[in-house]
């Protein structure tokens, strides 16, 4: 049903039950009205009452008009005056007053409905009963000019309400959804000064001061996470954020430590679960591969499932082809063009992070090969093969099929996060030429 009969039929539905309320104690006294002994009038009296108050009620409510409600009074008031008068047998009187409460439920039936309808026509917004042409597509999201203003509206507002710990939490993530750093971290801070000390408060201002810097944890943003950390052992963004620090300082084995302290919080089985384990796989190959160093017992114990955070945290970006070497066998590379979908051209800023990697389209999820590059260079050619594998034996050639990502990423970081901007190509063999990659899903 479109919204104009709907609604014309749900006003119709509410005066039905407004005329109903007032006619049902206007007429159900109608028969013997003639003889009206002391007990008749006594109760004359109490439907006089109700009927005046309910009168008061629907005329502060508005249903109906101050003259209707007088000519109203008056027409009760009339009533019971004739019942107080009569006496039994009294047949003129009697006949009088039995037609008085038709005489008031015709006038009620013909006014309250017309008054309804002019008051609506008169005080209401009768346009918005049409549907516009564009309805339907504002309906469907709001332009980024709308939510731009939204964000400008609510900055005002803090600045003119500077108390207010939540508002200004809202508006730093807003500020880091737009890509704007810098205020967002000036918005953290102000929240933190005025709530509650939290855990994942700090990891985000963390987040954001390290997008300011180059994406490096080092200094502020690294003090920010140990402050999370020391409010929340278990907090999962801070966790990856101080793993990624720690390699920053080229500190493996401490990043390994976290990265499983991390995974102890995701359930196995979950995309979020594997990607991390790509991380610590990667890890494990680097830590071989330093001179004199041999894998821990902390680093290799098995780690026990446990549930914990339902979304991924960021990590920096490390280094993508840890295990390629010069002159290495290229074997069947994967060729194509990355694009990025129009409609989805608003969200990606030229500084954000693409990353082009392949996948076996069947078995662990671990990138055979990746690729990155700046946002700013889109579209552009990529090229995937065995030397810039992720993991000894893990290449392009090494799986009968493949599928082809490109993600764009805000933070930066390799793990997928809801946001993030992505397109997948079909499975196809090892050295499949012409791909062409089309980002245009947002990740939810």
């Amino acid at each position: 049903m479109t919204p104009a009969p709907l609604f014309w039929f749900a006003a119709l539905a509410l005066v039905a039950a407004a005329l109903a309320s007032l006619l049902w104690p206007l007429l159900r006294r109608r028969d013997g009205a003639g003889d009206a002994g002391p007990e008749d009038l006594a109760a004359a009296a109490s439907v006089y009452r109700d009927q005046r108050r309910q009168l008061d009620e629907d005329l502060a409510a508005g249903a109906i008009t101050a003259d209707e409600h007088k000519a109203a009074l008056d027409e009760l008031a009339s009533r019971l005056s004739a019942e107080v008068a009569s006496t039994p047998g009294s047949g003129a009187v009697a006949g009088a007053t039995s037609r008085a409460p038709w005489i008031a439920a015709l006038a009620l039936v013909a006014v309250l409905p017309a008054a309804a309808v002019l008051a609506y026509l008169a005080l209401g917004n009768p346009a918005t009963l049409t549907p516009s042409p564009h309805g339907a597509a504002a309906a469907q999201g709001v332009s980024d000019e709308q939510v731009r203003a939204m964000v400008e509206s609510l900055a005002q507002k803090m600045k003119a309400n500077p108390g207010d710990p939540n508002g200004w939490l809202l508006l730093a993530r807003s500020y880091s959804a737009m890509g704007r750093f810098p205020d967002a971290v000036d918005a953290y801070k102000q929240a933190a000064e005025r709530g509650t000390p939290d855990a994942q408060l700090y990891a985000d201002w963390a987040d954001a001061a390290a997008m300011t810097q180059g994406r490096k944890l080092a200094g502020a943003p690294e003090a920010l996470v140990v402050r999370a950390l020391a409010l929340d052992p278990k907090n999962g963004k801070a966790l990856a954020l101080s793993a990624t620090a720690r390699l920053e300082r080229g500190d493996v084995a401490g990043s390994l430590v976290q990265w499983r302290e991390l995974r102890a919080l995701l359930p196995n089985g979950s995309d979020d679960a594997r990607e991390i384990d790509t991380v610590i796989a990667q890890l494990d190959g680097q830590q071989l591969k330093l001179p004199g160093s041999a894998p821990s017992a902390s680093t290799t114990a098995a780690t026990p499932p446990a549930p914990g955070v339902a979304t991924a945290p960021p990590i920096a970006p490390g280094a993508v082809s840890p295990h390629a070497t010069p002159g290495a066998a290229v074997g069947p590379a994967l060729t194509g063009r990355v694009e990025l979908d129009p409609k989805l051209a608003a969200r990606v800023a030229p500084d954000d992070t693409v990353f082009v990697l392949a996948r076996a389209a069947e078995g662990p999820r671990m990138p055979l090969a990746v690729q990155k590059f700046r946002a700013a260079e889109l579209p552009r050619a990529f090229r995937l093969d065995d030397s810039m594998a992720m993991a000894p034996g893990m290449t392009v050639s090494s799986r009968p099929s493949v599928v082809v990502e490109a993600r764009v990423s805000k933070s930066g970081n390799a793990i997928t996060q809801p946001g993030d901007v992505r397109g997948t190509t079909a499975a196809v063999a090892p050295g499949t030429g012409d791909l062409r990659v089309v980002i245009g899903e947002v990740v939810p």
